[in-house]
C-alpha cells in the first residue's frame, strides 16, 4: 500500500510542469491589450531622429536613434500597438514634410512651437532628453492640458508657397540694405561721400567722377550684386501680387493699405477665420504690451513680440501712411482723443502710437475678412483702382 502511494505522489510532481507549461503557452496565445493612446516626441534632425515614446501614463521609455525612414516605418508599426499614436516635434528648419507624411500615414502629428526645456536651469541639453520632454508635454495636452504645448498651424501646399516668395522677397529687400550700407562704409573710410541708392545709373556716374580707382573697385562688385538683387525684387513683386485674391482688391482694402501690403500680410495670416475672438488676433501679432503683474501692482511694459515678426512689421508699415490717408478712421480718431488729455504732460511718442494702432489695424482686418463689419462702419476710405502707394521698405529703401 505504501509503495502505491509513493508511485501515485511520483505521477503528480511529473505532471505538475507540464500542466504548468500548458497554462503558459495559454498566457502567451492570449492578445496582449492595446494601450489607448502612445505619444511620440521627436527630437528632428537630418540624418538621424531621437524618439521618446510613452504609453499611456507610463513612465517615458529611453529615447531611440532612428534614420527618418525607419522612424516612419516604426510609427506605423505602433499603431497596432494602442488606438491612438500621437506624435510631436518642434517648427523648424524642416519645415512641414515630417507632419504631412505621417498624417498619410493615419498618425496624428502636430509641429510645435520650441522652447527652452531646461525647466530646472541644469544647463544640461541633449536630443534624448528634449525627445523626453517633447512626449511628456505631449501627453498632457493628450490629457486635457491645453498649455502644455502650443500647436504650430500647418499651412497647405500651396499657402506654404506663397508665403515662401513673399518672405524670400523680404530677405532679398534685406540684402540690399546690407550691401548698401556697406558701400556707404566703404565711402566714408575713404574720404568720400556715398549716400542714398548710389548703385543705380544716375548717381554711380555722379559718385565716381571724383572717386579713387581703388575705391571705384571696391564699390564695382557691390553695385553689379545690388542691380541683380533689384531686379529680382521686382520680379518677385510681380509674382505676389499677380497671386493678390478677391480679399486684396482695391475695393475691398482700405486706401493706404497697398495691394503688396495687403497680399503679404494675407500670406502671413492664411486663414482669418481660425481666429475666434480679437485677442487671439492681437496675440498672434505680437504687439500686446508686456506685463508685470504680483500682489496689488500691475506695470505694462514695451511689445511682448511674441508672435508673427513678419505680419508686425506689415502692419506698422501700413499704419505710417494709414496715419495720413485715412483720418476719418475711428481707430486714429480714439488715439487722438487720449493724446488730448496729455496736454502739458509727456505725451507717448509718434512710434508708441503706430505700434497700438497696428494692432488695433489687425483686429479690423479680422473683423473685414470675416465679414463683421465693413470699411464704412471703421470710417475707412476704400482703395481706387490703379492706385499706386509707395510701400516703404517693402520698395526696398536703402537709406
Amino acid at each position: 500500500m505504501a509503495k502505491q502511494t509513493t508511485t501515485a505522489i511520483k505521477r503528480l510532481a511529473k505532471a505538475k510542469p507540464l500542466a504548468a507549461k500548458q497554462t503558459s503557452v495559454q498566457q502567451q496565445a492570449k492578445p496582449e491589450a492595446q494601450a489607448d493612446v502612445i505619444c511620440l516626441g521627436v527630437d528632428v534632425h537630418l540624418r538621424q531622429h531621437v524618439v521618446c515614446r510613452k504609453i499611456d501614463g507610463a513612465t517615458p521609455q529611453p529615447a531611440q536613434r532612428m534614420t527618418p525612414e525607419q522612424f516612419e516605418a516604426w510609427a506605423v508599426k505602433q499603431k497596432s500597438q494602442a488606438r491612438r499614436v500621437v506624435c510631436c516635434y518642434e517648427a523648424g528648419p524642416f519645415g512641414y514634410g515630417l507632419q504631412r507624411r505621417l498624417s498619410a500615414l493615419g498618425i496624428t502629428c502636430h509641429v510645435v512651437r520650441p522652447q527652452d526645456w531646461d525647466k530646472h536651469g541644469q544647463r544640461v541639453k541633449t536630443d534624448g532628453r528634449d525627445a523626453r520632454e517633447l512626449a511628456e508635454a505631449l501627453a498632457r495636452y493628450e490629457a486635457g492640458n491645453k498649455h502644455a504645448i502650443a500647436i504650430v498651424r500647418v499651412p497647405g501646399i500651396e499657402q506654404e508657397q506663397r508665403r515662401a516668395i513673399s518672405r524670400q522677397r523680404d530677405a532679398l529687400v534685406n540684402e540690399v540694405r546690407r550691401l548698401g550700407a556697406m558701400g556707404r562704409s566703404h565711402g566714408m573710410n575713404h574720404g568720400h561721400e556715398v549716400s542714398g541708392r548710389w548703385w543705380r545709373t544716375r548717381p554711380w556716374k555722379a559718385v565716381t567722377q571724383k572717386m579713387s580707382a581703388f575705391l571705384r573697385g571696391l564699390l564695382e562688385p557691390l553695385k553689379d550684386m545690388l542691380v541683380l538683387v533689384e531686379e529680382q525684387i521686382k520680379k518677385l513683386t510681380g509674382q505676389i501680387t499677380a497671386k493678390a485674391t478677391e480679399k486684396t482688391a482695391a475695393a475691398q482694402r482700405p486706401k493706404g493699405l497697398g495691394a503688396l501690403t495687403a497680399q503679404i500680410i494675407d500670406n502671413e495670416v492664411l486663414d482669418w477665420s481660425r481666429f475666434n475672438n480679437r485677442r487671439q488676433v492681437s496675440s498672434y501679432t505680437g504687439l500686446c504690451p508686456s506685463e508685470h503683474s504680483s500682489g496689488g501692482s500691475r506695470r505694462q511694459g514695451s511689445i511682448n513680440k511674441h508672435g508673427n515678426p513678419k505680419l508686425r512689421h506689415a502692419l506698422v508699415e501700413a499704419v505710417w501712411r494709414m496715419m495720413r490717408l485715412q483720418p476719418g478712421w475711428k481707430r486714429l480718431e480714439k488715439v487722438l482723443e487720449k493724446l488730448k488729455a496729455f496736454e502739458g504732460k509727456k505725451a507717448p511718442n509718434k512710434k508708441k502710437t503706430a505700434v497700438a494702432l497696428a494692432r488695433e489695424l489687425a483686429v479690423d482686418l479680422w473683423r473685414l475678412n470675416t465679414g463683421r463689419t465693413t470699411l464704412a462702419e471703421l470710417g475707412l476710405i476704400a482703395a481706387e483702382e490703379g492706385e499706386i502707394i509707395e510701400e516703404g521698405s517693402q520698395l526696398a529703401m536703402s537709406a
